[in-house]
């Protein structure tokens, strides 16, 4: 993974694939500031994952990831993120936010109540970085998480509500514990990855 990424670049990055994800296109507030609040978001985002040593960026830069290291402690994300008072003005506004909270309370208990785990956040690929060979981003980004997740013993949790997102987390190695009919209508995936035990030679 690159570890000399340029942080503008990549907040950039971030505020582009932010709209395609529909949880983002829900709470960012739609008004003639939408790209401005993207970039708001994109840059809360970003700094925060760098704080916490969670920023994944691939060797060619096209793909970001944030990959949390928590505990069952955590508030989650984005409820830290929407009871943000300077976030709820910037991105959500205080309807749209308010509203998030909500079904981003069923989110987070999905996730375990106690003990550590890797909360895969947020993974974004550009389109021009997309595809299905084994050298392309995306599988040199999740053989990266996995080989964390080895490493440290701890699973994976990942949330998605895109159908081909879902698709690729299963190919990839990830179970799905649970369907959900999130409050917009469309579905919403919960996923786990355990890691292998390493070897006790």
């Amino acid at each position: 993974m690159k570890k000399d990424f340029d942080k503008e670049e990549v907040i950039k990055h971030v505020a582009t694939l932010l709209q395609e994800i529909p949880t983002s296109m829900e709470i960012v507030k739609d008004d003639s500031k939408k790209e401005q609040r993207f970039l708001y978001l994109a840059k809360h985002m970003v700094e925060k994952a760098i704080k916490k040593d969670a920023l994944l960026v691939s060797d060619d830069g096209r793909g970001i990831a944030i990959f949390f290291r928590m505990d069952g402690e955590s508030d989650g994300f984005w409820t830290e993120l929407i009871s943000d008072l300077k976030l709820a003005i910037n991105v959500t506004g205080i309807t749209k936010g308010l509203k998030a909270l909500k079904s981003q309370k069923f989110v987070r208990q999905q996730r375990p109540n106690d003990g550590e785990f890797l909360y895969c956040w947020f993974w974004g690929i550009l389109p021009d970085a997309r595809g299905n060979t084994s050298d392309k981003t995306p599988y040199k980004m999740k053989d990266e998480m996995f080989r964390i997740s080895k490493a440290l013993q701890l699973p994976i949790y990942a949330e998605t509500r895109i159908r081909k997102v879902n698709v690729a987390y299963r190919r990839y190695g990830f179970e799905l514990l649970k369907e959900w009919k999130h409050p917009s209508g469309d579905k919403m995936y919960f996923l786990k990855y355990t890691p292998p035990q390493l070897d006790s030679n």
